[in-house]
């Protein structure tokens, strides 16, 4: 009988034994599955955070957003990082707006000096143009009219609702910001000779 017992008790203590191993390993299976999703999750965003990340906005030194709309004969997209390496000026306008249409020879003037001009610290510069226009005729009649020969010209034909001038936060016009060959805003509502002077900070030779 006391062998009976005996053998029972080891039996039993055998069995606690391993269920206390079991409920250990559980705990460091577990603690190791946390351990692992931290550091997934910091990995992750490490990657897509990059210490001295620039932040995206609209306001200088910030990141600019990315614009992607159709152009004037809606036949392509046509997106501001294609842009990257050069200076951009992201010009908002319309052709209902007459201060757009006074600026746009000062634009033209600004593209047709700086466009093959050899930068410091680019490839050149870009006009990116937004248009606040609602008839895409009327905005294809001014291109043609005030010659703005760059091909960068879009709009999504909202007017004021504007996806483009929203992001932004464009709620006047003319306005723009000129973006540095890596993405950075580094002026806004540049005018007259005011967009020359700036653009010459950064030329090397015209």
């Amino acid at each position: 009988m006391f062998a009976l017992m005996g053998a029972s008790s080891t039996r039993y203590l055998r069995a606690m034994e391993f269920r206390t191993l079991m409920s250990k390993t559980r705990i460091v299976i577990s603690a190791a599955v946390v351990l692992l999703a931290v550091y997934g999750f910091t990995a992750r965003v490490k990657e897509s955070s990059p210490e001295g990340d620039v932040q995206v906005g609209t306001g200088i030194g910030n990141k600019a957003p990315e614009l992607s709309f159709f152009n004037a004969d809606s036949t392509k997209v046509m997106k501001l990082s294609e842009l990257k390496g050069k200076y951009v000026l992201i010009d908002f306008w319309a052709s209902w707006c007459r201060p757009c249409r006074m600026e746009n020879p000062n634009v033209v003037s600004a593209y047709n000096k700086y466009n093959k001009a050899k930068f410091t610290d680019a490839k050149g510069f870009e006009v990116y143009s937004v248009s606040l226009d609602r008839s895409r005729d009327a905005w294809k009649g001014a291109i043609a009219q005030d010659g703005l020969l760059w091909k960068y010209h879009v709009s999504d034909l909202q007017f004021w609702n504007s996806k483009g001038a929203q992001l932004y936060g464009v709620n006047s016009i003319p306005m723009s910001f000129l973006v540095d060959p890596k993405g950075i805003i580094i002026a806004k509502n540049l005018r007259g000779m005011a967009l020359h002077q700036e653009l010459d900070k950064h030329v090397k030779s015209l």
